[in-house]
């Protein structure tokens, strides 16, 4: 997982509703421990957390769709209506799948994630803390068009990610250039933000609006369009 400069909410910047929904610092999960909030989105919260039996940094992902459910006082995560029980428990399944589906590969392109676990009436995931800059501000900071040498160097490790997913029969469904780190240091491009628990609590229900970025969004996947299949086309084409 990565912290970067651009539109990281901090702890201190979060609105009191997230606030509430984040977990403290000084919260332990085993060798785990909460440092602080790092951002909070639609579908989860992401903290930055110390490992004290490895003596390094990770970055811990809970799941916590916050139209669904919501934190009070406790560490808990109750849900908002217990209409929302079925969807709730899709997506975390598929958060958990995620993890555990990550957690197989061993790819330079692909996010690392080194455990995951379900507590609190909810589930995480520890990831590798990485620093530098999505493909989005790089591109929009240059000139001009990129040259041929610095396109090979992103999109072919990410193409060679891709073909290891796709013939698991995994998709991603999100690519752009602000899911795609370009890691300090000059390393290989790395994969963001697979969303699976997103993708299966919007296949559930139309509380959430689809979030489809123009110019990379094929067109199956626009709702209008629903009849049309998703593959590893719909990766390509982003």
């Amino acid at each position: 997982m990565l912290e970067t400069p651009e539109d990281r909410p901090r702890t201190q910047d979060l609105p009191p509703a997230d606030e509430l929904n984040a977990l403290p610092a000084g919260t332990p999960f085993g060798a785990l421990e909460i440092l602080r909030t790092v951002g909070v989105g639609g579908f989860g919260i992401v903290y930055l957390a110390q490992d004290h039996a490895w003596q390094r940094l990770v970055v811990g992902k809970e799941y916590m769709p916050g139209q669904l459910a919501q934190r009070g006082t406790g560490s808990q995560v109750s849900l908002r209506s217990s209409s929302h029980q079925d969807t709730f428990e899709v997506g975390r399944r598929s958060f958990v799948n995620e993890a555990r589906l990550l957690a197989r590969f061993d790819h330079r392109s692909l996010l690392k994630v080194y455990q995951f676990w379900e507590a609190n009436g909810t589930a995480y995931m520890a990831m590798p803390f990485l620093q530098g800059k999505t493909l989005k501000p790089v591109r929009q900071e240059m000139s001009g068009p990129p040259n041929d040498a610095f396109v090979l160097k992103v999109l072919l490790p990410l193409l060679d990610g891709l073909r290891l997913l796709h013939a698991e029969s995994v998709y991603h469904r999100d690519i752009a250039p602000d899911n795609i780190l370009l890691p300090d240091g000059g390393g290989d491009p790395i994969l963001l933000d697979f969303g699976a628990a997103r993708h299966a609590i919007g296949d559930r229900t139309q509380m959430f609006t689809a979030i489809l970025k123009p110019s990379f969004a094929p067109i199956e996947q626009y709702g209008e369009a629903a009849g049309l299949r998703q593959g590893p086309w719909t990766d390509l084409f982003a």
